[in-house]
């Protein structure tokens, strides 16, 4: 093992003066031949964990990655900082591989990145026990668990692992996990003696925010206009609906690019690498993309429809701010896509316990839009970890948005079973509303003592308001019928016990304050542009993601530092000893003004 310390490593290869979280009790513990498994947020710092010890330690290590998109990123990202790693992958020609492989054979190799695939090859198996392992990184390890929201089959076979190398320490590595997922990720990966990090799932930099969709394109629009300086990617449902917006946007003037498995291989990686290369490019996406994608400057993840789980939320929102910037997760919801979500499961094929379990998390998701308390709180409850309120999400910044809403919940509830629990949601507002359709008069409903009861009501605000209670689990919902039903919390509200608030109308966000603000003079911003400028000209010279050259935490460091000497430059954060080497007099030239 090398005399160098982990903090050494982490100052002169990578340039950051301090470890984060439990990065460094990760790493000792690695170092010492132990196996674990760590719990941490997205942007946490995760890679470090296996990069560092991999550098230390004799040998080279094996990082198990689910996308290849992810290795290619991560590797190019490593090579600028000067280490050698490779990865394998049928996206490389034959010579290529074999090439990688000609380089592992003569130890020129510290990490190898690859899927659970070829690991578990029988040929790539006899190929590494001819080499010396230093360390197994199992990277997205939720993968190996069918609880998780990425299951991946073949990443249960890694638990050969165990048998094939014991003596080398196996590093298990996730995001998010619930109770039932590290369970499963202890079980088969063989890690049940491991040591168990976890950190907290708070990510302090994110502003959260939901909105009822109401014209979801204008909204859209809107939000990208205020915001068209950042880099953000917008999540869709489905692959049309991709298409049909990225075309919007582009229409609209905004520099959108689609992304999901339906494209052509060549244009689905040269759309990624568009927007990696990119400081203002907007991605709009299926939920396949952005799984690992090493981007730190992205601004914003805006769903466009709401995800069907809260640990993909988590996931795909936390893909915001990863340098520890300031980042937006917003959130687009209404009843049309719960009702929908929740039909898919229920039809799904699969355990009625497995349906079970997706409904609770979607029930989950959905209770973090309607929420009526903080929603980084209420976000962070439903990951089974406790929260003060934050004091800088919408639902804190705009308390005054509630109103009372205890004796219209009695009158839909009265309505629910006065149609004795049968009806799905349009028909109980036709009553509620005093509408006597043809369905009504059919069913007679005309007749009920809760026909017209709420006629002053919209029937917007009555489906905004059911979905509410809804969310506040005061009423359920058949969902192979739709009918809407009570449940045990209804009587308390009915009997006029408990009260009930409602949202008046929950479909603006309150803007937290804009990224570029920071920028205070025009020469600031001319100085700002020429390093954006050069930094894309760098990326697409050296074909990786502009922040493999220099994250925008850098940038503004350099801005607000305006080092004069190498020596200077050599104390920003994110400029290691090979940055400094290989780029360090171009960015003194561009700050002489």
């Amino acid at each position: 093992m090398s005399k160098l310390t982990p903090l050494d490593i982490l100052n002169h290869v990578y340039g950051y003066s301090c470890f984060v979280g439990q990065q460094e009790a990760v790493i000792n513990h690695v170092l010492a031949g132990n196996s674990a498994l760590a719990l941490m947020p997205t942007g946490g710092g995760k890679s470090l964990c296996y990069q560092i010890p991999a550098l230390l330690l004799d040998g080279v290590a094996v990082v198990v990655s689910p996308l290849i998109a992810l290795m290619q990123d991560q590797v190019a990202t490593l090579l600028e900082y000067g280490v050698s790693a490779v990865y394998l992958s049928s996206a490389l020609s034959h010579e290529e591989n074999q090439h990688s492989l000609s380089k592992i054979r003569a130890g020129q190799v510290k990490l190898i990145y690859l899927t659970p695939e070829r690991l578990t090859n029988d040929w790539f198996i006899s190929f590494l026990q001819n080499l010396k392992i230093s360390l197994f990184a199992i990277d997205e390890a939720h993968c190996v668990s069918h609880w998780g929201h990425d299951f991946r089959p073949e990443y249960q076979r890694l638990s050969s692992l165990a048998k094939l190398f014991p003596k080398v320490p196996r590093l298990a590595l996730t995001a998010t996990a619930d109770y039932y997922t590290k369970i499963d990720i202890l079980h088969f990966l063989q890690l049940k003696d491991a040591t168990i990090f976890s950190t907290s799932f708070n990510r302090a930099n994110l502003y959260y925010a939901a909105q009822e969709k109401n014209n979801g394109k204008k909204q859209l629009l809107d939000y990208v206009h205020k915001h068209k300086s950042d880099s953000g990617i917008i999540y869709c449902n489905s692959r049309k609906k991709v298409d049909d917006v990225a075309a919007f946007l582009q229409s609209s003037g905004v520099n959108a690019i689609n992304y999901h498995a339906g494209l052509d291989n060549v244009v689905r990686a040269d759309h990624q690498n568009q927007f990696l290369q990119s400081s203002s490019a907007l991605m709009v996406a299926t939920v396949a993309f952005g799984l690992g994608i090493d981007k730190p400057d992205v601004r914003y993840v805006y769903h466009f429809d709401m995800p069907r789980s809260i640990d993909s939320f988590y996931q795909e929102s936390g893909r915001a701010g990863r340098d520890g910037m300031a980042a937006n997760s917003i959130v687009n919801y209404g009843f049309k896509e719960i009702y929908e979500l929740s039909q898919m499961i229920h039809e799904s094929e699969v355990s009625d316990l497995k349906k079970r379990y997706e409904l609770d998390k979607l029930k989950k998701m959905i209770a973090y839009c309607d929420s009526l308390q903080c929603r980084r709180q209420s976000l962070l409850h439903a990951l089974g970890e406790q929260s003060e309120s934050c004091g800088h999400c919408d639902v804190c910044l705009n308390q005054q948005n509630l109103i009372d809403g205890s004796v219209l919940a009695q009158k839909i509830l009265s309505a629910i079973y006065r149609m004795q629990q049968k009806f799905a949601i349009t028909q109980v507002i036709d009553v509620l509303r005093g509408k006597a359709s043809i369905a009504v008069q059919v069913w007679e409903h005309h007749r009920l003592s809760t026909f017209g009861i709420a006629s002053e009501h919209s029937e917007k605000d009555l489906r905004r308001s059911i979905r509410q209670l809804y969310s506040q689990n005061l009423i359920d919902i058949d969902f192979s019928n739709g009918a809407l039903k009570l449940n045990a919390n209804s009587l308390p509200v009915l009997r006029g016990i408990q009260s009930v608030w409602f949202k008046k109308n929950p479909t603006k966000v309150t803007e937290s304050a804009n990224s570029q603000q920071w920028l205070k003079t025009e020469l600031e911003e001319r100085i700002y542009q020429n390093l954006l400028n050069w930094r894309h000209g760098m990326a697409i010279r050296h074909k990786v993601s502009h922040h493999a050259i220099l994250s925008d935490r850098s940038l503004r460091e350099i801005l607000n530092n305006r080092p004069q000497t190498l020596a200077d430059l050599n104390q920003v954060y994110g400029i290691g000893q090979v940055k400094l080497e290989r780029m360090g007099n171009d960015i003194l030239n561009l700050l002489q003004y």
